[in-house]
């Protein structure tokens, strides 16, 4: 069995890893955590330092999250893309065949009462319909089983 974890260092994503982790600890699947650096659309030098920037964090933060899978005796390896982290994501799935892709879903929930929360609703329907979610894209086309852990 192989898991592939879409994986950045943030918050949600070592969660994600954690209880990933947790969930599958007794079947021991051979873990793959597949991370993103989003090249910038202008092509300056200030923007590719950026990127080479973010890349070597990226590269970091994946292996931090390999070290931890491994200290928890699981088999971890690591993959890194540059594209659009949703296109990328799926052609990963398309490569490697894992039996599962989890990702963690982001929040940019508020704290507040109703109204804050009704806002923050709206704000996600809205990006949904605009923009897209990583989640939702993948939800649509990925070939394997989605899980999507929410975040806290």
């Amino acid at each position: 069995m192989k898991i592939m974890v879409a994986y950045d260092g943030s918050r949600n994503a070592k969660l994600a890893l954690a209880q990933t982790v947790d969930m599958f600890r007794c079947n021991r699947p051979r873990l793959l955590l597949a991370g993103v650096a989003e090249n910038p659309r202008d092509a300056t030098d200030a923007n590719e330092s950026l990127f080479q920037q973010e890349v070597a964090e990226l590269r970091a933060a994946l292996e931090e999250g390999v070290a931890f899978a491994e200290g928890e005796g699981f088999e971890a390896e690591m993959l890194l893309a540059e594209g659009d982290a949703r296109k990328m994501l799926l052609h990963a799935t398309q490569r490697h065949s894992p039996s599962l892709l989890v990702i963690a879903r982001h929040s940019h929930k508020p704290d507040g009462g109703i109204i804050a929360q009704s806002l923050s609703y709206f704000v996600d329907e809205l990006d949904y319909m605009t923009f897209g979610k990583v989640s939702s894209f993948l939800a649509r086309r990925v070939e394997c089983p989605l899980l999507i852990l929410p975040s806290p």
